[in-house]
């Protein structure tokens, strides 16, 4: 089964899926054998990771293809791209969505903010018109031929034009094929009500924490109708949370001895990382 397909089957028998956000080899491996029907790069990760720097238009689309390439090769399960914008115009974004299928990502989301873009929770965002986004939309579309890749088609417009030019822009993206919608940011529960009232499914809900939308848990999204929870950035703030503990302890200490209890110990990180089936190999293929 095509791994688009996989998120269609997986929604439709769960009724939500949660997205783990993953940024690198590592995470998505370890998100994996935590049982995740799908997994999602997040923008901001590669961002933070990669380059030390915000998610502010500063990633390019080759560093993302390039991350993307990397994580997709180490699961089996569907991965869901953050694109930005699509990296310009209608005609790169025909290249972005060709570049995802060839090394084997199950989809994007595509945005409508003006490049360089940042993040969804950041002030000072703007969005292009609609019908130039909808032209890229179509695009994206018409890229995939009769290849399976699953879109979400995300709007910024609730901060810079508001709750009902978003709605409007749900609307318009889902007629335009859409498999899935993403208003992103409203700021409460009943932004959200109006949002699923008026944006046909599946919709998105990004749980930021501490970030402009309420945290809120599977089934209080599923009544208020969002089918898919991304979680994008908890993986990322709870390593650098660890990596700060850890280097401060070392720092001051010279030892980690009093937080070995923080840290995973050598052969379960070792599981992790699949030792023994290179061990297998190695006495395999030995000479």
């Amino acid at each position: 089964m095509e791994k688009a397909e996989m998120i269609h089957r997986s929604l439709k028998e769960k009724g939500h899926l949660i997205m783990p956000g993953v940024y690198d080899a590592l995470s998505a491996k370890i998100a994996t054998q935590t049982g995740f029907e799908v997994i999602f790069i997040t923008g901001y990760s590669l961002a933070a990771t990669m380059l030390g720097e915000p998610d502010f238009g500063i990633l390019t689309q080759t560093e993302m293809l390039s991350a993307a390439q990397r994580i997709c090769s180490v699961t089996h399960v569907p991965v869901i791209v953050d694109a930005d914008t699509g990296y310009g115009n209608a005609i790169n974004v025909i290249r972005t969505v060709d570049e995802l299928i060839r090394i084997g990502a199950a989809g994007m989301f595509l945005e409508d903010q003006i490049w360089p873009k940042r993040c969804g929770h950041m002030k000072g965002k703007q969005v292009i018109p609609l019908e130039e986004q909808l032209k890229k939309l179509r695009a994206a579309m018409e890229a995939k031929k009769n290849r399976s890749f699953y879109t979400v088609a995300r709007t910024d417009a609730r901060q810079a034009l508001g709750l009902s030019d978003a709605i409007t822009r749900g609307i318009a993206f889902k007629e335009a094929g859409a498999d899935a919608v993403f208003i992103e940011a409203p700021e409460n529960k009943q932004e959200m009500r109006e949002i699923s009232r008026n944006v046909p499914g599946p919709l998105v809900a990004n749980m930021i924490e501490r970030g402009v939308t309420p945290l809120m848990g599977p089934q209080e999204l599923r009544d208020l109708g969002f089918d898919l929870i991304v979680w994008p950035l908890a993986p990322l703030y709870s390593v650098a949370k660890a990596l700060n503990e850890v280097y401060r302890t070392l720092r001051r200490e010279g030892t980690t001895t009093a937080i070995l209890d923080r840290l995973m110990p050598f052969d379960e990180f070792n599981n992790i990382v699949g030792l023994e089936e290179k061990y297998e190999l190695d006495k395999k293929y030995r000479s």
